[in-house]
C-alpha cells in the first residue's frame, strides 16, 4: 500500500483481540477500545484537497479503523471517500468485517483497480460473536465476497488473526467455500503486543476455560503450534488451487 486512509477513530465491531487499541495512547486514553468512535467529518473536505495533489497509488481502507461499521450507515464519509479517489484514479483495496459495503456496488464498480477484502477469523459463527460481537456475520461476509466475485470484482480473504484451536476447526471447509469466491487468501497469527491478551484471557476463561491453557502455549515464541498451521494452510492452498501469502 501507499496510503492509509482511516474515516473514523476507533471500532465499534469491539474485537477482543483487536490490534489497534494501541490507539488510545493517542486519544481517549482512559475509554476501553471499541466502546468510542470519533468521525472524521471534515475527512472529504481535505481528501478534495489532497487528491489533485499526491502521487497516485494504492490506498488501503483501513489499517486501524473498520471503514464499514454500522456508524458509516449514517455518515457515509467511505462512500464519499471512495467517490473522490475514484474520481482522481487512485487504486483501492478496501479491508472491513462488515457487509454494509454492499452499499457502494455502484461506486466500487466504476474503479479500474480495486480489491474487497472480507476478514474471516473462523467459519464457526459462534466464534465470531464471542470475539467479534459487533460485527457481521460469518455467512454475511462469505455472501458479499461471492457477490463482489460474481461482478467481477477482485476479492481476497483476510484469515487473522488466526485463533489457536478455534479457527483453526474447520479450515478444510473455509477453503472450499472459498475457492469460488476469492482470488488469494492472506494468513495471520494474532499480535498480542498491543495490550489485547488481558481481554483476551478474560474472554476464554468465560467461554473456553478448558482451551486457555493450550491456546496461551501456543502463543508462545517456541510453540510449533503456528509453524505447523502454516503447513496445513499450504496444503490446503495446493489442494483448492488458491493462491496464500502466509504473513507470519
Amino acid at each position: 500500500m501507499d496510503y492509509a486512509l482511516n474515516p473514523y477513530l476507533g471500532c465499534s465491531h469491539g474485537c477482543v483481540y483487536c490490534y489497534a487499541r494501541f490507539m488510545t495512547r493517542f486519544s481517549h486514553s482512559k475509554e476501553e477500545w471499541g466502546t468510542f468512535v470519533d468521525v472524521k467529518i471534515n475527512a472529504l473536505e481535505k481528501l478534495k484537497e489532497e487528491a489533485s495533489k499526491k502521487v497516485k497509488g494504492k490506498v488501503l481502507l483501513s489499517s486501524v479503523t473498520d471503514p464499514y461499521q454500522p456508524i458509516e450507515e449514517k455518515y457515509k464519509i467511505t462512500r464519499g471517500v471512495l467517490e473522490i479517489l475514484q474520481e482522481n484514479n487512485f487504486s483501492v483495496d478496501i479491508l472491513t468485517k462488515s457487509d454494509l459495503v454492499l452499499r457502494d456496488l455502484d461506486i466500487i464498480s466504476k474503479f479500474d483497480n480495486i480489491s474487497i477484502g472480507l476478514t474471516i477469523t473462523s467459519l464457526n459463527d459462534d466464534v465470531r460473536s464471542i470475539f467479534e460481537s459487533g460485527a457481521s456475520s460469518i455467512d454475511s461476509r462469505l455472501n458479499v465476497l461471492k457477490k463482489f466475485c460474481d461482478k467481477g470484482i477482485d476479492t481476497y480473504a483476510f484469515l487473522g488473526p488466526l485463533l489457536p484451536y478455534l479457527s483453526d476447526e474447520n479450515l478444510d471447509e473455509l477453503f472450499k467455500i472459498l475457492s469460488n469466491r476469492v482470488t488469494r487468501i492472506i494468513v495471520d497469527r494474532l499480535n498480542i503486543k498491543c495490550g489485547n491478551l488481558p481481554k483476551i484471557r478474560n474472554v476464554l476463561e468465560l467461554h473456553y476455560p478448558d482451551l486457555k491453557q493450550l491456546f496461551e502455549e501456543a502463543l508462545k515464541d517456541n510453540s510449533i503450534y503456528y509453524q505447523n498451521l502454516k503447513q496445513k494452510i499450504t496444503k490446503l492452498s495446493q489442494k483448492t488451487g488458491i493462491s496464500v501469502d502466509i504473513i507470519y
